[in-house]
């Protein structure tokens, strides 16, 4: 037992022994290692120092270098800037030198010329005296003289440049304008509607003027106030006439009686009755007709009150010809123009078609047909240009561009033969004005208005009217007959100046 206790603490010491001697040699290899890789630290560190040594040495020779070049390159353009200043002041200093001298020079000119001038003027006053000697004229009489012939010549010279110049205008202006128009023309040819307001009703039989005229004149009296229509009953066989300076009013009159005089019962009531449905019959016509215009030529956004007065002018003539279809076409020849002119087109075919507006209430207003539909227009809040437009295309009122186009348009419209129809005392009388008002000029002996009125000839004495003055003469005229006068389309001018010289043979 013992000896086995005694086992056990010896290999106890053993076993002791054994780890203190393994951890004391694990201790001294670990120390070794330690100052091996302490070794190898200061070996790297000393190889990195070395390297980073030699690359900021080359970074620092790289930078001197550079900066080196960009030193010499400095003094480089230092010394070119310099050369250039050098020579500029070279330069500056030469032509001061020049400008002093030519300074010196001009100086001396001078001196010469006002000693020139000098003698000249004793030389001209010599030689005035000696040309009013010779001349018997005194120097403001030649002056005189010599002003008039040079203002004559000037005039004549001006005459012949105005009349180059306005014919080479006339030329182009012409071939332009026959241009545009025929375009217009050739686009648009429609059949204007010449129908008149038809104010004569037909009767089957006299014995109806009796019903129509009532007991003691009641149905006529009523049919009369209702309507603000006068009803003639005269001698005429079958039929009565309607008599009122509205259109519309007699329109609606006219269908009413129509409808009384077929339906054969003719009594206030029934006269009443009619008339209202008449009426309202009469107002679908007037919209459906504006519509109708208004759709035919793509014109949208018209207050329909203002569309109202526009249908009202299918009712209205003027010399011969419907104003509602005269309105369309001056808006389709407009429409044309101002595209072939590179103008509004629509703007162009809106103041063209509303341009006679003011003709729908004109009865009801006094004043110029266009100055009334250019307050018509302003009051439903057309368009300021349209109104211009509209109040301007008969010269009442400031010729805009536009005026001008809608003027061209509606000229071209009225005046196509066969489209209007004038009366046979007013057309004498524009003949006889147009003659008067040629006979009114200096110098004028005879003027005859030929070609239905399209011209009016003139003849001048040549003795008192120079070639320059008839000339002017004509422009005179014609100015005048614009100013004066009312016609369609245009007039011609014709001034004659003839020279005859006769002698016998014997």
């Amino acid at each position: 037992m013992l000896l086995m206790f005694a086992a056990m603490a010896i290999a106890a010491i053993l076993g002791w022994v054994y780890r203190w001697y393994q951890e004391r040699n694990t201790l001294g290899s670990a120390g070794y290692r330690r100052d091996q890789i302490l070794e190898n630290a200061r070996r790297e560190s000393d190889v990195i120092k070395r390297e980073a040594l030699l690359e900021a040495r080359d970074e620092f020779q790289k930078e001197r270098i550079n900066a080196q070049k960009d030193l010499d390159r400095q003094r480089s353009e230092q010394k070119r800037i310099e050369d250039k200043i050098r020579q500029k002041e070279e330069a500056l200093d030469k032509k001061l030198e020049a400008v002093e001298k030519t300074e010196v020079e001009l100086k001396t000119g001078l001196a010469k010329l006002s000693v020139d001038q000098k003698n000249l003027l004793v030389r001209e006053q010599e030689l005035r005296k000696k040309l009013e000697q010779l001349s018997h004229l005194t120097s403001d009489e030649a002056k005189s003289l010599l002003i008039k012939e040079i203002e004559d010549e000037a005039r004549a010279e001006a005459a012949r440049l105005v009349r180059k110049i306005e014919e080479e205008a006339k030329h182009d202006s012409d071939e332009k304008a026959q241009e545009i128009l025929t375009i217009a023309m050739q686009r648009y040819a429609s059949d204007i509607t010449s129908e008149r307001t038809v104010s004569t009703i037909s009767l089957p039989n006299d014995d109806l003027k009796g019903r129509i005229i009532g007991r003691e004149g009641r149905n006529i009296r009523e049919f009369e106030r209702l309507s603000g229509v006068d009803l003639v009953i005269d001698d005429t066989p079958q039929a009565v006439h309607l008599s009122c300076f509205d259109p519309v009013r007699r329109e609606i009159a006219k269908i009413a009686l129509t409808k009384l005089v077929a339906d054969g019962r003719i009594h206030p009531t029934r006269i009443e009755e009619v008339l209202e449905k008449a009426k309202k019959e009469v107002d679908q016509l007037i919209r459906k007709a504006a519509d109708e215009v208004t759709y035919e030529l793509g014109i949208h956004n018209i207050r329909p009150e203002l569309l109202q007065i526009l249908g009202r002018l299918k009712y209205r003539m003027s010399y011969g010809q419907n104003v509602l279809m005269h309105s369309k076409e001056v808006a389709h020849l407009g429409a044309l123009i101002a595209a072939e002119m590179g103008y509004d087109v629509a703007l162009i075919r809106r103041a063209c078609l509303l341009h006679d507006i003011g003709k729908a209430v004109d009865h009801e207003v006094e004043g110029p047909h266009a100055l009334v539909g250019a307050e018509v227009l302003k009051r439903y809040n057309e368009s300021p240009v349209i109104v211009a437009a509209v109040a301007g295309h008969h010269g009442d009122a400031e010729l805009t561009i536009e005026a001008i186009m809608v003027q061209i348009a509606d000229a071209i419209s009225a005046s196509r033969p066969g489209v209007r129809v004038e009366r046979a005392d007013m057309y004498v009388k524009r003949l006889e004005a147009l003659e008067k008002i040629a006979l009114t000029f200096k110098g004028v002996e005879k003027a005859y208005a030929v070609q239905a009125g399209r011209e009016v000839r003139v003849l001048v004495n040549h003795q008192q009217v120079t070639d320059h003055e008839a000339r002017q003469n004509a422009k005179d005229i014609a100015k005048k007959i614009e100013t004066d006068l009312d016609y369609p389309g245009q007039i011609r001018v014709t001034v004659i100046r003839e020279t005859k010289f006769v002698d016998y043979a014997r």
